[in-house]
């Protein structure tokens, strides 16, 4: 009985599946020269063979990361183990426009790497066998499940209405203000407000008018303070501003850019054209306050005395 064949011995066969397979295969001699080309890469790259055999592969390539890769592949070639890349790590190798229908928002193939030594028979390794393997679909889906979480995250802590930190968010925040300054002592300020005679607005343009005004008050907020500075909506119509590093001379500054530019401020729903005032209290911490509670409210108290001074006014809090 005939010994049965060992297709593999038979270099057509072993030509055929590396040529068929669906990854990138792609031999590099020591000079990084191309001496192995398969289908995978040549259907994605639009470059046959005769293209790139023998070329330089970052000449073919510009693209490709030539200091990186270099690394990488010299230790494959002195250490005689394989070397691995993903898609968290560099995106892609080779900048492969994505094809595929299901993960089509994504502009390009995401790819992860092998860079395999290749022993001859001496045991030398004079050349490398690159796989590249197209992971688009798995990056895709963790990526979407990322964003979908980091919004979901941002929805936990921000007001709906506004885009400002919501209240429980805002506090979380201040408690945190609060304690670096017990242990550094940097100047920080809180500003409260709160929008003038606004159950007027509701009863006489309509809930959604107010609406439309405590959204445009938020605008205005975010148009006075810096990135660093904590802006919440405390409740109703009524805000609250962490000042980092800010004096209360600095704090009252911040809270007359704001009071003059909301006065100024028409806000424009249906046919109405609406104009309103805000009245605010400024606070600096200062360690006399036991806790945040005690800080808000002295801002809280200011607040209540430019009410009573007649509106439309800043007070800084004095003992």
């Amino acid at each position: 009985m005939p010994a049965p064949k060992d297709f593999l011995s038979d270099f057509h066969w072993l030509m055929d599946v590396l040529q068929n397979i669906d990854v990138g295969l792609i031999i590099l001699d020591e000079e990084f020269n191309i001496q192995l080309w398969n289908s995978f890469m040549q259907n994605h790259s639009a470059m046959g063979p005769a293209d790139v055999l023998g070329k330089n592969i970052f000449e073919s390539f510009p693209e490709l990361p030539e200091p990186w890769f270099r690394q990488k592949v010299q230790s494959v070639f002195v250490l005689h183990n394989s070397a691995f890349t993903t898609w968290e790590q560099r995106p892609y190798l080779f900048k492969f426009k994505n094809y595929r229908p299901v993960t089509g928002i994504a502009d390009f193939m995401y790819q992860n790497s092998t860079i395999i030594p290749l022993k001859d028979t001496r045991g030398k390794v004079e050349h490398i066998c690159l796989i590249v393997y197209d992971v688009t679909e798995v990056a895709v889906n963790r990526l979407q499940i990322q964003a979908a979480n980091l919004q979901l995250h941002e929805i936990s802590r921000t007001d709906g209405l506004t885009g400002l930190l919501n209240r429980k968010t805002w506090e979380l925040d201040a408690e945190q203000e609060y304690k670096r300054f017990k242990r550094h002592e940097h100047p920080c300020s809180l500003v409260m407000f709160d929008i003038d005679h606004f159950k007027n607005i509701n009863d006489s343009y309509g809930h959604p008018a107010g609406d439309e005004v405590i959204r445009q008050t938020a605008a205005a907020v975010k148009s006075c303070i810096r990135d660093i500075d904590i802006a919440g909506r405390y409740g109703g119509e009524e805000f609250t501003i962490v000042l980092s590093d800010t004096d209360t001379e600095g704090a009252l500054v911040v809270a007359e850019r704001i009071r003059n530019q909301i006065q100024e401020l028409t806000v424009h729903y249906e046919d109405f054209a609406i104009q309103f005032t805000v009245s605010l209290g400024v606070a600096q911490l200062t360690q006399q306050m036991n806790n945040r509670t005690a800080w808000i409210d002295c801002a809280d108290k200011a607040l209540y005395q430019a009410k009573k001074n007649g509106r439309n006014n800043s007070v800084v809090y004095t003992p």
